[in-house]
């Protein structure tokens, strides 16, 4: 099992950070087994491009809500991260209150 559920859509609130925001989050490690996807489907172009995350951010952004951890953008390099046996990922994780 890579991720503990595939979701498709976001079911916590709208936070309204934008990448900027984003960026002022310090990355921490987040196992792959605890991480709930907000996205069902994958463009294997995306996956399999050689600069994916040149226009991105580097660290996957991951929404803590409820006890839970949405992957709400990063799904590509989480599943880089799995097809290379790695189990752990270096997010930003932004907690929100219940």
């Amino acid at each position: 099992m890579i991720f503990k559920l595939v979701g498709d859509g976001r079911p916590y609130p709208n936070h309204g950070l934008t990448n900027r925001d984003w960026a002022q989050i310090p990355p921490r490690q987040v196992r792959l087994d605890s991480l709930i996807t907000t996205k069902a489907m994958l463009d294997l172009h995306s996956l399999l491009a050689a600069d994916s995350t040149f226009y991105g951010d580097l660290f996957p952004h991951v929404v803590q809500w409820q006890g839970e951890l949405y992957l709400e953008d990063g799904l590509h390099r989480a599943l880089r991260a799995a097809l290379h046996q790695r189990s752990i990922l270096h997010a930003r994780v932004l907690e929100l209150p219940n």
